[in-house]
């Protein structure tokens, strides 16, 4: 019997449900188009949306980088001092109150309108899911790593460096997935801001001449993208952390 994925059941559900509606609603193509034109329009132009998703991706995949990194470190440095860690984490909590799309223009205007505001987004928008995952996993200690810690006399950073960390690389491991499906948001919200390059810039380009059908095809690039990137950083991390661990 073969096994059909979830993920193509889903797919499947929702694009039946989404042909339904034009079926029965028959909204006007500028306002809903259906699946087989999205896919009609999005065969036609799959050059321009090769294009600009590439552009779209190295912004992702550079945020990726900066934001897991920066994260990473700054959950180490909180959990290598308690006092820092008690005073700076509530500060970051906090921060997160401020809707992060809304610094989306300050970074266009202080990093200008190329590649560096989207990646910075991209990079700001994952910073506090890795820095909290890895954080917890860095402070939540079960009580025979902490007491093995106390009888060999260990010092901070060799139980930090020995134990800590690897206990922690888990946790980690989540903040990286969750980071993989946020990353994409940051760097289409950065180019829906300015930019001339991109699927985001593509969308606005799209709506701004009423090509719904086209809007419809970069959303399908983006989340078929998201998906693809989200699968393979899982499939990865189930490997080298798990399987390692």
């Amino acid at each position: 019997m073969i096994r059909v994925p979830p993920a193509l059941i889903a797919a499947a559900l929702g694009l039946g449900l989404w042909q339904g509606v034009v079926w029965l609603a028959a909204p006007p193509p500028f306002i809903l188009p259906s699946p087989a034109r999205v896919a009609h329009v999005g065969w036609e132009n799959r050059s321009l949306l090769i294009e600009h998703a590439g552009v779209t991706l190295s912004e992702v995949l550079l945020g990726l980088s900066l934001g897991i990194v920066i994260g990473a470190l700054a959950a180490i440095m909180l959990a290598r001092s308690e006092r820092l860690g008690s005073v700076i984490m509530p500060m970051l909590v906090l921060t997160q109150a401020v809707p992060v799309f809304a610094l989306a223009p300050i970074l266009t205007l202080w990093a200008g309108y190329g590649m560096v505001s989207k990646v910075l987004m991209a990079a700001l928008i994952i910073f506090f899911p890795v820095l909290s995952a890895f954080h917890d996993g860095l402070t939540r200690m079960p009580p025979g790593l902490s007491d093995l810690s106390t009888v060999m006399n260990a010092r901070p950073a060799q139980a930090l460096l020995r134990l800590r960390i690897p206990h922690a690389l888990p946790s980690l491991a989540v903040g990286v997935k969750m980071a993989f499906v946020y990353a994409p948001i940051g760097a289409v919200i950065g180019e829906w801001v300015g930019a001339s390059r991109g699927l985001g810039y593509l969308m606005l380009l799209a709506n701004g001449r009423a090509k719904t059908d086209l809007m419809f095809a970069c959303l399908a690039v983006l989340a078929i993208s998201t998906v693809a990137l989200y699968r393979l950083a899982s499939w990865c991390l189930d490997r080298l952390v798990w399987e390692d661990g």
